[in-house]
């Protein structure tokens, strides 16, 4: 069955660094785009970071400089590296694998940044 698993989470302190992993499993990740998204308690989920096909990537503005979103298509995994985490960036983070026809939603795997 295909899915895509998040792993990499946990609480770490302001200015820390953590590094989030989306596998897939069951699809080609190289035929898809992969975006990690965050929701926040009360809060809409947000798009933070893509990587394309290509291997084009893009980021909110919010983490711009701090997050950096990588693939590795010979181990279907995508990572996302967050450096100087702030508490503000507190919140589950979702993978999702794109096929444009189709796409697939990761559990999701929670961040805590304390100050």
């Amino acid at each position: 069955q295909a899915q895509v698993v998040e792993s990499g989470g946990g609480l770490v302190q302001s200015g820390g660094s953590l590094r989030l992993s989306c596998v897939g499993h069951g699809i080609i990740f190289s035929t898809y785009n992969i975006e990690w998204y965050r929701q926040a308690p009360g809060k809409q989920r947000e798009l933070v970071a893509d990587v394309t096909r290509g291997n084009a990537s893009d980021y909110a503005d919010s983490v711009k400089g701090r997050f950096t979103i990588s693939r590795d298509n010979a181990k279907n995994t995508v990572y996302l590296h967050m450096n100087d985490l702030r508490p503000e960036d507190t919140a589950i983070y979702y993978c999702k694998a794109d096929g444009g026809w189709t796409y697939y939603w990761g559990q999701g795997t929670q961040v805590t940044v304390s100050s």
